[in-house]
């Protein structure tokens, strides 16, 4: 039986148990990673046994100090918790622990429900969501927690470019400034530091995008021949998705990412208040309405025919 929970509820959860083992999301970023760390050092001061589960074992090289921000501990997991996740299919390798789920924190309000409890609330990160849990823990937000919480926060709102910025975000943003948080070292760190490598993936992802409708919708892609002409390793591909939206007159914009021989991973970026979570959820993905995501089974050809399919009739709503 899954429920919905409120957060006093959440908070009672971790006061009455132990021994935690934090789950994120597959192609982890900031969120996902700000609230797992974040959570996990709150949980350590409480006293309890925490540690975070990622896939591939360790973050993406660009978020490898969060694992600097915890106690490594060593002991069997009795409860698990998963932060971010929207769906268990967005797991990936964690999904082993799928039916284990006692408790899911999460923002996304397509989110569907695969803990035992669930908490939901859809601010701009879920980040935020930790924040206001610190509360009702009753923890000190520590430098270090600060740091991971400001790096959720500031990644899922672009740098609080996005429109799911509200004024609590930045409320929220200067409550962790105010405890330490050295925001101008992971802003510089998320969208001011990138590797030659990858700057010259980007040119040429730019140089071979394709554009549909107008100009309205734009496509790029990458697929793993590219990335190793590149020499660029996946885990630093995620930024890329950004592109396609940035331009001129788009209102739509897509990245198609070669997951394996027969999976395409597709992120979708919208403006002007088109829906990305209702375009992606037509193929079986979801998150939000500026910024979502899906995979598809095929060739990049069908990944890209399937994603434009339902991409085009949004245009033609407009």
């Amino acid at each position: 039986m899954r429920k919905t929970c409120n957060l006093a509820e959440a908070a009672e959860f971790f006061k009455s148990n132990d021994c935690f083992g934090i789950l994120t999301h597959q192609f982890p970023d900031g969120d996902t990673l700000g609230s797992a760390y974040g959570l996990c050092s709150m949980l350590q001061q409480m006293g309890k046994k925490a540690r975070v589960l990622v896939n591939g074992g360790r973050p993406p090289q660009k978020f490898l100090y969060l694992e600097q921000l915890v106690q490594r501990q060593d002991f069997n997991v009795e409860n698990y918790v998963s932060v971010d996740v929207a769906d268990a299919k967005l797991l990936g390798e964690l999904d082993v622990y799928a039916e284990q789920v006692e408790l899911a924190i999460d923002h996304h309000s397509t989110h569907n429900p695969f803990a035992r409890i669930y908490y939901v609330n859809t601010l701009a990160s879920n980040c935020e969501n930790i924040v206001e849990l610190a509360g009702e823990l009753n923890v000190t937000i520590t430098k270090d927690i600060a740091d991971a919480l400001y790096t959720g926060i500031a990644t899922d709102t672009g740098c609080f470019r996005y429109t799911n910025t509200t004024s609590k975000t930045h409320t929220t943003a200067a409550q962790l400034m105010d405890c330490g948080c050295d925001a101008a070292k992971i802003n510089k760190a998320m969208f001011e530091t990138v590797s030659k490598n990858k700057k010259a993936l980007e040119s040429y992802v730019i140089g071979n995008m394709e554009y549909f409708c107008d100009d309205k919708i734009a496509v790029a892609h990458t697929t793993r021949e590219i990335l190793k002409r590149f020499n660029v390793p996946e885990d630093e591909v995620g930024g890329i998705s950004a592109i396609p939206r940035t331009i001129e007159g788009v209102l739509i914009g897509i990245t198609i990412r070669q997951k394996n021989d027969t999976t395409y991973k597709i992120s979708v970026r919208t403006n002007e208040g088109i829906d990305a979570s209702a375009i992606c959820g037509q193929l079986g993905g979801g998150g939000h309405k500026a910024a979502a995501g899906c995979a598809v089974d095929g060739t990049l050809q069908q990944a890209k025919e399937a994603v434009l399919a339902v991409a085009k009739k949004y245009i033609e709503e407009q």
